[in-house]
């Protein structure tokens, strides 16, 4: 069993900056996949960002540019810069693990808030 505590969010306005860092109760191996997803107010979770094997990193289309997903194997922790935050940012950031043979562990969520 994986807990994953995140750390970070908060408000923020329009244009600034924040980090959210998930740290694992566990060894997190570097063939898992970590990842940050959000979920806004009436609308489904969608990812933000995954770090696999090797630093691959994969971004949403909404994201590209302006956030970075990094990863400590070491300390077993995730991190998400988000930098030029919009409105739009605005959510829940869930950390993720994923392990090699599928199984899924989430954390308990952040709030991120950006005010226009």
């Amino acid at each position: 069993q994986v807990q994953l505590v995140e750390s970070g969010g908060g408000l923020v306005q329009d244009g600034g900056s924040l980090s959210v860092s998930c740290a694992a109760s566990t060894r997190i191996f570097s063939a898992d996949v970590m990842g940050w997803y959000r979920q806004a107010p009436g609308k489904q979770r969608e990812l933000v960002a995954t770090i696999a094997r090797g630093d691959r990193t994969n971004y949403a289309d909404s994201v590209k540019g302006r956030f970075t997903i990094s990863r400590d194997n070491a300390k077993n922790t995730v991190s998400l810069q988000m930098n030029s935050l919009k409105p739009e940012d605005t959510a829940v950031y869930y950390c993720y693990v994923k392990r090699t043979w599928g199984q899924e562990y989430w954390g308990q969520g952040t709030q991120v808030t950006v005010s226009s």
